[in-house]
């Protein structure tokens, strides 16, 4: 005996689209063909391009902000961060990108969203789609959030990995390398000041956080009269971290355990023989 056919029920949909949403769509679609016009009739120039990422990298702005560090799992994770993404991107040209929050649940306290970059002139592209728990990580545990502000930022920041992610994954990468050895390069030279005055200028902001030159010197493994080049702008990559929140200072410079004999003042618990 045939068993009778269940059928699915559709999903609702709006039976009108209001003015605004039609309107919206009309303009996403003609901004989408007018950038592929207009990246046929301008093709970037390679040459261009790469001079003018060269120019950038040789700024110490630019390169402050190229780098990104964060714990995870016990370990330090960096790489390139999401202002040289931007910034390479804009010398490339004929690029797009960005971030779009899909769907918002604050039953389950989570957003859906979108990141993605595209090559306009080489059709080529790349997204992805995650999805962000109204959560911020905290010692103790995650702590939920719900003001507006907070959810909003908590959107924002976990979606710029992804954009820089895209932006990378369509960039040459003999263009992100090149970037990124040229910004390690300003920063090692720090704009022509002397080292040891780059050396002092480094203990003194870390001063400001509450990281002794002790301290720094431990994480170093030599004393601040031996420190390089590349030690100085790898502190310079820890202090941007620092102030935007990537890693705190207890991340970076473990406080040294107290001993024992430290605590009693080298007394011996024991009796007297």
């Amino acid at each position: 005996m045939n068993q009778p056919v269940e059928r699915m029920t559709p999903a609702p949909v709006p039976a009108r689209l209001g003015q605004g949403t039609a309107v919206e769509q009309s303009r996403a679609v003609a901004e989408v063909q007018a950038a592929i016009v207009v990246a046929q009739q301008c093709p970037r120039d390679i040459s261009a391009a790469i001079a003018e990422m060269r120019q950038s990298c040789t700024q110490p702005f630019l390169a402050e902000r190229a780098f990104f560090r964060f714990p995870r799992a016990g370990q330090t994770v960096s790489g390139p961060s999401v202002h040289l993404a931007r910034e390479l991107a804009r010398c490339w040209g004929n690029v797009q990108y960005g971030l779009a929050e899909l769907r918002r649940d604050d039953e389950y306290g989570e957003s859906e969203m979108q990141a993605f970059a595209w090559d306009v002139q080489k059709n080529s592209r790349n997204s992805s789609t995650f999805i962000v728990p109204h959560k911020r990580d905290q010692k103790g545990g995650p702590k939920a959030l719900t003001d507006m502000r907070d959810i909003y930022e908590n959107n924002a920041n976990n979606g710029a990995r992804r954009v820089r992610e895209a932006i990378f994954a369509i960039l040459p990468p003999w263009f992100v390398e090149e970037a990124k050895e040229l910004c390690t390069k300003t920063l090692r030279d720090g704009g022509g000041k002397p080292l040891d005055l780059r050396v002092a200028d480094a203990i003194k902001v870390f001063e400001g956080l509450g990281v002794t030159a002790d301290r720094i010197e431990t994480k170093l493994g030599r004393p601040s009269g031996k420190w390089t080049e590349h030690d100085v702008a790898q502190l310079l990559v820890v202090y941007r971290s620092v102030q935007q929140g990537e890693v705190t200072v207890d991340d970076e410079f473990p406080a040294p355990r107290v001993t024992a004999e430290e605590i009693t003042g080298g007394t011996s618990t024991g009796g007297e023989s």
